[in-house]
C-alpha cells in the first residue's frame, strides 16, 4: 500500500508548527501522524505538503496511491474502510476531500492541481474521524493518541525491568520501558494511565511520572522533574521542572524549574530557567488565541490554554508568557514583564522592545543548535528558513 498523506485546508490552522513540517510530521502520543499510518499498515508513507518544503518531505508515487488528509490518525473504522475503497473513486466531507485511491496518471494530475479529477466522488460514511485540527488538539487529544500508541509499541513485547531505586504506583503492565533506559530513585504512577519509556532514554533522580505519558527515545528528564500526563516528551528532549499536558514534539529544552501546561512545542526550542507559562486566566474565562487564518486572537473554546511555539523559538531565563500565548519560528524572546499573546516569527526582544531577528544571525543560531546534537543544517532547511522569514513579514512590526 502507496500512502500519500496530503496537507488539507487545515494546515493554515495548525500554523506556527506547520511552517516547517507537513501536517502529517505531527506528534501526538508517542508517534508523528504519519508513523502511525506506516505502523498500522505497513505501507509506504509519504507526504504531499507545501512546494517549499517538498525537496524536504517528498512524495513517492505508485501505481496506485492512497491519499488520505494528513490531519487524519488511523482508526479500527477508518482502516477497514480504506480496504473497501474501489481504485479511482475519492471520498469528501463538507466539500472537502478525505480519502481517495488514484492510478498513477490520476495521481499525477491531483499532485498537480491539489483537486480530484476522477469522476467517481462520493461522500465519505459517517465514520468517526479522530483528526487534528489546531495546535491545541495536540495537547487536548493526546491521553487518547498516547494510550493508543502504547498498545502499538508494546503488544505482544516485554518490557525491560523497573531497577529496584524506583517506587512503581498501579498496574505494572501499564509501564513499558525499552532497552538502554536509565532510571534510578524516581516514581511511575500509572493508575491513571500508562508509561511508555523510549530506547535509551536518561530519567534523572528524583522525577516524578503519572501517566499517561510518553518518553520517547534519547529524552532526558532533569532531576527532580514532575510530570503529570497527558505529556509527551519527543525524542531527545531535556526536560525539567513542572509539565502538565504537554507534547514537545523533539529535539527542544526546558531543562530547568518553571511550569509549562497545556502546550505544544515544536522542534529545536529552549525555554530558559525560571520561565513559566500561564495556562488559565486569572478570571477563569474561554482563553482567546491568535487564529493565522482569521488573522487575530479567536475564542478557543478552552478553560485551559498554555504555549504554542514554533520551532527553533526561544525564551531567556524569568520569561513569563500569557495564557494563550502563540510564539513563531526562530524567535527569540527575553525582557521583563508578560510578553505579547502573540509573537510573530523572526521576532527579536520583549514586549516592550522588539525588532526583526535578522535571517543571517537566526540561521547561525540554528546550525550552532543542530551542531551540538551532531544534526547537520543542509540547504534544504536554510530554504525552508528563508521562506518562512519572507512568508511572515507580514506579522511583524
Amino acid at each position: 500500500m502507496n500512502i500519500i498523506l496530503f496537507d488539507s485546508v487545515v494546515r493554515q490552522a495548525l500554523l506556527p508548527l506547520t511552517y516547517t513540517r507537513p501536517v502529517a510530521d505531527l506528534r501526538i502520543g508517542s508517534l508523528t501522524i504519519a508513523e502511525k499510518w506506516a505502523r498500522q499498515t505497513d505501507g509506504q508513507v509519504s507526504f504531499l505538503t507545501q512546494d517549499y518544503l517538498e525537496k524536504k518531505f517528498p512524495h513517492r508515487v505508485a501505481e496506485r496511491n492512497l491519499f488520505i488528509d494528513g490531519s487524519i490518525l488511523p482508526s479500527v473504522e477508518l482502516l477497514s474502510f480504506l480496504d473497501q475503497i474501489e481504485n479511482n473513486t475519492a471520498y469528501f466531507s463538507e466539500g472537502e476531500m478525505v480519502v481517495a485511491s488514484f492510478d498513477r496518471p490520476n495521481s499525477e494530475r491531483f499532485i498537480a492541481s491539489r483537486e480530484s479529477v476522477v469522476e467517481r466522488r462520493l461522500n465519505l460514511p459517517n465514520l468517526p474521524l479522530f483528526r487534528i485540527t489546531r495546535p491545541s488538539d495536540l495537547f487536548s487529544l493526546n491521553d487518547r493518541a498516547i494510550r493508543e500508541d502504547f498498545e502499538l509499541l508494546t503488544s505482544g513485547r516485554t518490557s525491560a525491568g523497573l531497577p529496584p531505586s524506583n517506587l512503581l504506583i498501579g498496574p505494572a503492565d501499564q509501564l513499558f520501558i525499552e532497552a538502554g533506559v536509565t532510571a534510578e530513585g524516581c516514581s511511575f504512577n500509572t493508575s491513571s494511565g500508562p508509561i511508555y519509556i523510549g530506547r535509551d532514554a536518561v530519567i534523572l533522580e528524583g522525577g516524578n511520572f503519572r501517566g499517561p505519558i510518553a518518553v520517547n527515545a534519547g529524552a532526558v528528564i532533569k532531576m527532580g522533574a514532575k510530570i503529570y500526563g497527558p505529556t509527551t516528551i519527543g525524542d531527545h528532549c531535556k526536560v525539567g521542572g513542572e509539565i502538565n499536558n504537554v507534547v514537545f514534539q523533539a529535539n527542544s529544552n526546558k531543562g530547568h524549574d518553571g511550569f509549562l501546561g497545556n502546550a505544544a512545542i515544536g522542534e529545536w526550542c529552549n525555554i530558559g530557567a525560571d520561565t513559566n507559562a500561564s495556562n488559565l486566566k486569572n478570571d477563569y474565562s474561554e482563553v482567546k488565541v491568535w487564529s493565522y487564518p482569521h488573522g487575530e486572537r479567536r475564542p478557543s473554546g478552552l478553560q485551559f490554554h498554555g504555549l504554542i511555539m514554533g520551532d527553533h523559538s526561544k525564551a531567556g531565563i524569568n520569561t513569563m508568557f500569557n495564557t494563550g500565548t502563540v510564539v513563531g519560528v526562530s524567535a527569540s524572546i527575553f525582557g521583563p514583564g508578560f510578553q505579547a499573546d502573540f509573537i510573530p516569527s523572526f521576532t527579536w526582544g520583549g514586549k516592550e522592545d522588539n525588532q526583526t531577528y535578522r535571517l543571517d544571525k537566526a540561521i547561525a543560531t540554528v546550525e550552532r543548535v543542530m551542531l551540538r546534537r551532531n544534526v547537520a543544517f543542509t540547504d534544504t532547511d536554510r530554504a525552508v528558513l528563508q521562506h518562512i522569514f519572507t512568508a511572515t513579514q507580514k506579522y511583524r512590526p
